[in-house]
């Protein structure tokens, strides 16, 4: 087949999962197209059958505003006519589903160009900002010609304050466990703790809605019961705040901000535990990939996070800001090297299993063939 996919190029979930199933699609056999207006994060190495095309947004003094979903549109329609498309794959809904139905519009007469989007969860999420976009939305879902969720539970949620009826399919996120996988006696382990302490490791974005100052409350509340470093990867808009706590518990020489990194491999391989108190997660990828790596995961009870973490099997799962919770949790897997093994080797276990990439992708691949046979 030939793809579009579209998706936003920077860090976040939406991303890693857009660019992951164009590689793994693209190493199948199939002709990839990437449509943005920059070069997927994680597109960082030359990959046969994959193809970049930027969408170019005019400076042209009249438009106050940048038109990037006008000139979306019209990129995807030049990729489709000249690249003979078959599909178009968009994840979020806003604006990429609706540039994809503007797109299938304009080339009606030529071809029936079939265009699936994914839902990650803030595209939903964010009518609560912007009520204004409710109608938007709404249309792009009714209008795809197929739509996937990356969760049971952002499907019903969808459904539910969208009054939907469309079906949507879930197909969970995935990882592949051949890269993500413990790497024994991991060098960085040395540099975040030189002492033998204890290792928990956070990953985000840094948006306030990761909670991210529990996990370093969480730290504080550990202090005086297990001997730990936290290790925090991403930046955003919460990290100075983040830092300022820090400086406020004193725990500046026990939290460590590493700022966005790429190896991630390495440094959850340099871990004992994840920690991942968000207020809202469509489905935790960050989560999946440290449970690839052997780390069990202590969770809030939000979104599709159940789905991915099972409580007292391959991690614990708390309330949303319940930090003396999460901490009897983090001290009881630090301090119980058996059970920690036990929920280790779950941990890996239930990502192989369930949601290795040679499970989830030949559904995408059924998923493609469904909707272009109509």
């Amino acid at each position: 087949m030939k793809i579009g996919i579209t998706c936003y190029p920077t860090y976040g979930g939406s991303g890693v999962l857009a660019t992951e199933l164009g590689k793994e699609l693209a190493l199948r056999g199939h002709e990839i197209h990437f449509i943005s207006y920059a070069l997927p994060f994680r597109l960082n190495h030359y990959v046969e059958n994959i193809f970049f095309h930027e969408v170019e947004i005019s400076t042209y003094p009249l438009f106050e505003f940048p038109l990037y979903g006008l000139a979306l549109t019209s990129k995807m329609v030049e990729v489709a006519t000249y690249e003979n498309l078959d599909l178009l794959h968009v994840h979020y809904a806003i604006p990429h589903a609706t540039s994809a139905y503007m797109a299938k519009q304009i080339l009606a007469e030529k071809k029936d160009l079939k265009f699936i989007t994914t839902l990650h969860g803030t595209d939903i999420t964010l009518v609560g900002l912007e009520p204004s976009f409710v109608h938007l939305v709404k249309f792009s879902i009714e209008q795809s010609d197929g739509v996937t969720a990356v969760s049971r539970h952002l499907k019903e949620k969808t459904q539910v304050n969208y009054h939907i009826d469309k079906d949507i399919e879930v197909i969970h996120n995935f990882v592949d466990t051949n890269v993500y996988k413990r790497i024994e006696d991991a060098p960085l382990r040395k540099h975040f703790a030189p002492n033998g302490e204890k290792v928990i490791v956070h990953t985000s974005n840094f948006r306030v809605v990761k909670r991210v100052t529990d996990a370093i409350r969480v730290m504080k509340e550990i202090e005086n019961e297990v001997n730990a470093k936290l290790v925090l990867v991403g930046d955003g808009p919460d990290r100075s705040e983040c830092e300022r706590l820090c400086r406020e518990l004193n725990l500046c020489g026990k939290v460590i901000f590493l700022g966005k990194q790429d190896a991630l491999v390495e440094i959850l391989s340099a871990a004992d535990l994840f920690i991942i108190p968000s207020q809202s997660e469509s489905f935790g990828l960050a989560a999946l990939e440290a449970m690839a790596c052997g780390l069990p995961v202590i969770s809030s009870s939000v979104g599709g996070l159940p789905e991915l973490v099972r409580h007292n099997e391959t991690g614990y799962i708390a309330e949303i800001g319940d930090i003396s919770r999460m901490a009897k949790y983090t001290v009881e897997l630090l301090t119980n090297e058996k059970k920690y093994k036990l929920f280790s080797q779950r941990a890996r276990e239930r990502a192989v299993n369930n949601f290795d990439k040679s499970l989830i992708v030949p559904a995408y691949e059924d998923y493609y063939k469904k909707i272009l046979e109509g």
